[in-house]
């Protein structure tokens, strides 16, 4: 995984380039890999018929032209949504993506950061629960080496953890750090911890970079946001605006 990142700070795009494309689409993440950035950043739900696609929020009122549960949908009902003209008319023609599409689009020249949501964890472990079915996708299409997998929830991470030879693994936190929380980090043998910005100290960075995992705060869209996490010297930032953040962090750099 090494071999494809550049020299810090990492310039990660969240849901592609979601400042000036509809997220979770492909015309996003083909935006951000034409942007340059070492990692790409996507959720991923399961539909009715229990497949992978990739949308952030359990609803599809937001980000298509759909109503109700992204649970209740079968893919090929999901297929026919527009995506792409809730954000603007230009982009009528984006359907939700399939986990495997975007997979094949980005053909492990980056990073793809594969977020399995919270909610989808089934703690009765179906066969074909959510991890079960990322992590052996990914194993199929042999791109172990390109992809990390994270979550809220430490359980889908244990899950992962307890499988053979799985992909690297990363915890995301969004509340003010559990005391037990490196310690969890250190046992799964993350790669990474994805903090939402406003809770990052410098105490914390050093204390994850120190055991080994690298730091990459998401929610990083202002100059002063990314200003302050430069200074904190973390390991990449997740920004929903890439090409702004990499000529911020370079003028930061440079001061």
């Amino acid at each position: 995984m090494e071999q494809i990142f550049c020299n810090p700070p990492w310039i990660i795009a969240h849901r592609g380039y979601k400042k000036k494309y509809p997220e979770n689409t492909l015309v996003a993440f083909q935006a951000a890999m034409d942007a340059g950035v070492p990692m790409i950043e996507l959720d991923v739900m399961l539909s009715r018929d229990r497949k992978l696609v990739v949308i952030h929020d359990e609803t599809l009122e937001r980000t298509t032209n759909g109503h109700g549960a992204v649970a209740d949908r079968t893919l090929a009902e999901l297929k026919q949504l527009d995506a792409g003209s809730w954000f603007h008319s230009d982009f009528a023609d984006q359907r939700l993506p399939e986990l495997g599409e975007v997979l094949e689009l980005v053909d492990g020249r980056l990073i793809t950061n594969i977020e399995i949501k919270s909610h989808a964890y089934e703690p009765h472990h179906p066969p074909d629960a959510i991890e079960k079915q990322v992590v052996e996708m990914v194993k199929k299409k042999n791109l172990q080496d390109s992809i990390l997998i994270s979550s809220f929830d430490s359980n889908v991470l244990e899950q992962i953890s307890l499988m053979e030879a799985p992909p690297q693994i990363a915890l995301i936190s969004k509340s003010p750090l559990k005391r037990n929380t490196i310690e969890i980090c250190k046992r799964l043998n993350t790669f990474s911890w994805h903090p939402a910005q406003q809770i990052v100290t410098p105490r914390q960075v050093r204390n994850f970079q120190a055991a080994g995992i690298r730091v990459f705060p998401y929610k990083v869209d202002t100059p002063e946001d990314c200003a302050r996490m430069i200074g904190l010297r973390v390991d990449g930032v997740i920004t929903d605006d890439p090409v702004s953040a990499r000529r911020w962090s370079e003028v930061k750099k440079a001061a």
